[in-house]
């Protein structure tokens, strides 16, 4: 459990909402969500909590920070945290990053270890399963992308849930399969997860679905825009900055700056006439809209700012800080 979980709330003005007093059986508490990259976690977060908190892309590292997620219902408030994909680091950055998903590992009062079940357990499983065994927080394994196993629905192929299934065995932990896409075993996920949680009170307001502010969440969007549609071109050498956020009774201004490594790369991201910037800037108003709720104007621009990835000065310039 986290040592002060009220200097967590900090991101948030409280102030504006309500938090009740939990009764004698409510549960409450931090479950961490880790894995190796690509399996899933950001989706598998957002479908239990109800809303798109989290980026997403087939692009692996989308994650970078650890974000928070929470999920309440009458018997419960289960405060997600969304890690960095576990990795072998090739940068500064990817060394942050892995050093902030073990340190949640630490932190936390529960484990879902999440691995993609369309394949069979291979060395980076059994990395990150090395990282957890020695614990004593309680772990449950989840196995994800279930629907995606074998398209005969009557007979599928349980080799590589076994797979699976051997490493909990081997380990003593819950075992759960589920599909965060079709949100297949989702319930039955979340009743194992409450089940090892203790008695607690609540750590956020019920209606609440993040600890993180709207600005975090729109550089977050932003980012995920350049992933989907600049896919390998632009991998990870971006970076957004939200400038400017001015709330009018009719519509929210918001003014950002895109970060890349290289000349190259900001052409590839402005595009012929400025056709690309504009479509990543239309798709990315498109989501802001949804989580203010009204109207989003967008306005981008790009900067070069050489090796960022590898400066300590310029990686907490854009949040990225161990933890």
């Amino acid at each position: 459990m986290l040592e002060n979980p009220a200097e967590e709330l900090s991101n948030i003005t409280l102030s504006e909402f309500t938090i009740p007093t939990a009764p004698p059986d409510f549960k409450s508490g931090f479950i961490a969500i880790v894995g190796r990259p690509n399996v899933g976690k950001s989706t598998l977060m957002n479908q239990l909590v109800g809303q798109k908190i989290a980026i997403t892309s087939p692009i692996a590292q989308t994650t970078r920070n650890r974000l928070r997620g929470i999920l309440t219902n009458s018997s419960a408030q289960i405060i997600f945290v969304d890690t960095p994909g576990i990795h072998k680091p090739h940068h500064r950055l990817g060394e942050v990053l892995v050093h902030n998903a073990q340190a949640a590992i630490k932190s936390v009062d529960v484990v879902l270890f999440v691995v993609d079940g369309s394949v069979t357990s291979g060395g980076g499983d059994r990395f990150v399963a090395d990282l957890l065994s020695p614990g004593n927080i309680p772990v449950i394994l989840g196995v994800n992308k279930i629907d995606q196993i074998s398209a005969n629905k009557l007979s599928p192929d349980r080799s590589t849930l076994d797979s699976y299934a051997q490493v909990a065995q081997s380990h003593g932990w819950g075992y759960v399969e589920f599909s965060a896409l079709t949100k297949v075993g989702l319930e039955t996920l979340e009743r194992s997860l409450i089940d090892n949680l203790e008695p607690g009170p609540y750590y956020y307001p019920p209606d609440l679905v993040t600890d993180q502010p709207e600005r975090f969440i729109m550089g977050e969007l932003i980012r995920e825009q350049v992933l989907l549609l600049t896919r390998e071109e632009v991998p990870h050498s971006v970076a957004v900055s939200i400038d400017l956020v001015e709330e009018k009774p009719k519509i929210t201004n918001v003014l950002a700056t895109i970060y890349v490594e290289r000349d190259s790369q900001k052409g590839i991201l402005i595009g012929k006439k400025g056709s690309m910037l504009k479509n990543i800037g239309t798709a990315a108003r498109e989501q802001m809209q949804k989580l203010i709720e009204g109207q989003v104007y967008l306005e981008l621009f790009v900067k070069v700012t050489p090796k960022w990835r590898q400066s300590r000065m310029h990686l907490a310039e854009f949040g990225y800080r161990v933890e």
